[in-house]
Formats: structure tokens, sequence, C-alpha cells
């Protein structure tokens, strides 16, 4: 299937991640021109090296999204690059396991500053362009904790739920400039922050890191943990011309972890 994506520039943030790597990696296999931003420059050069490698396109930018001041700037650079984003990827890191009560205010605040206020200020700045083009896509990447809170990831379930009422919503301002707006949800997938997250239980429990995966393992219907590419393609089938009837939806890539309706 041609996804009619060839030439489009993406925005792909966290892409030196595991998940934001194989977003890009998956839209660029698609002739997608990809900035491929992420805090981490050295994470996301590997990232463009493996596309380029297999004959794509892409751009390293080191980008710390909480820096609310570089936006201007950096959008400045991809239009003189690739040109104006039609796709962009709201990828953010998220904050270390915390129960729910007795966070400082302090730590509330800059975590909503890096995975909230940031994403929604990177896609007021892309709008205006894709509202004259008549043709976007915002895909803003969450966790199943949206839908089903995740034990000792207070904040994580909370912040991130702010962002399912912000897309929501803004699907429905923008729906007739030909813009999608669209949450991914990753169950299991197999990457770094899943290997630290099984960890981080395996010593609060006394446990050993396999007996934890295990355990995970078996609530997982398809009985394996997903693959990154996987969840990359999913990704990229949303952001085409494919999927312009689908906005203002929550997209489970799960494995069908996600117990509820």
């Amino acid at each position: 299937m041609d996804l009619e994506l060839k030439g489009k520039v993406a925005l792909v943030f966290g892409a030196g991640g595991g998940l934001g790597g194989a977003i890009a990696r998956s839209l660029a296999g698609e002739g997608v021109r990809v900035v491929v931003a992420d805090i981490d420059e050295a994470a996301a050069e590997n990232t463009t090296s493996a596309i380029k490698g297999a004959g794509n396109e892409a751009l390293t930018m080191g980008w710390d999204i909480g820096d609310l001041s570089s936006i201007e700037g950096r959008l400045a650079s991809i239009e003189k690059a690739f040109g104006s984003v039609d796709i962009l990827v709201n990828n953010t890191g998220g904050p270390p396991p915390t129960p729910a009560a007795g966070q400082s205010s302090q730590d509330w605040s800059k975590y909503f500053d890096s995975m909230v206020r940031s994403v929604i200020a990177v896609t007021d700045a892309v709008l205006p362009g894709m509202r004259r083009r008549k043709w976007g896509r915002i895909i803003t990447s969450t966790s199943s904790g949206v839908v089903t809170p995740i034990p000792n990831l207070g904040m994580s379930n909370a912040l991130r739920m702010a962002l399912v009422g912000w897309s929501k919503t803004l699907a429905a301002e923008v729906g007739r400039d030909g813009i999608t707006a669209n949450i991914v949800l990753p169950g299991r997938i197999a990457t770094g922050r899943i290997s630290f997250l099984d960890e981080q239980k395996a010593k609060r429990e006394g446990r050993s890191v396999e007996e934890v995966a295990a355990q995970s393992t078996a609530s997982i219907p398809v009985g394996r943990y997903g693959r990154p590419q996987e969840y990359g393609d999913a990704v990229t089938f949303l952001a085409s011309p494919r999927a312009s009837y689908i906005t203002g939806s929550v997209i489970r890539i799960d494995g069908g972890l996600i117990p509820s309706i």
C-alpha cells in the first residue's frame, strides 16, 4: 500500500530513543523527510545515520523540548533545510516512578512544563502553516496509564491525561482545515524505558527483573512485549492521507494489554 507520504516533512521528538526512533525510521521509509529531534543529540544522530544508511532523508536536531524559547529558531532551521512541518510527532520522556501523593509542587511544575506545556507550545507554532496548506498531522504519544492508571506512575498518569483532553479538543477545532490530531498509547513495547521500569519494580519488590518481565508478559494477550517497529508503523499510518478520517482518537498499540473496553 502506498501511504502517499513521499515528500512530506515530519518533526519527531524523542527520536533518539526506542519509540521515537522507530517512528522516525518508519516515516523515513515511506519517503518522509524526517527531523530527528532529541535532547540527546548523539542519540538522535544514531537514528539519523540509520535513516540515511537506508537511503532516506533525515536531519539531526538537538532540542530540549522544555526550552520554549528555542521553538521559533528551531522551526526556522527546519523550514530552511526541509520546508514546513506537515507531521508533528509529540513524544516526550516521562517523570521517574512516583506515587501520586506527596510530590513537590516544584516537581509537578517541572514535569508539566516538559511534558505538557512544551507539547502544546510546539503544536501551536506549527499549526498556522498546516492550516494555510489545509493539511497536517498532530500525533501525540502518551501512555497506557491514561486509560488504566499504572501503579507508582502517579505523575505520569496525571500529566499525560492532560494531553488526551487537549488533543481531543484540538481535533474538533482543526478538522475542517484538513488536520487530524490523535493520541497513541504504547503498551509494553521493548524499549529502554520499559527495561528501566521493570528494573525499578524488581528493586521495589525484591524480585529479579526476569520474574517481573515474565509477569508482565503473562498479562499481555499476544504473549510478548511489542516491537518498536510495530509502534512506528502504526504511527506512520496515522500520519498518512489514508488515515484522514481518523481524528480525535486514542489508539492503543498494546497487544491487548489494556483491560478496559
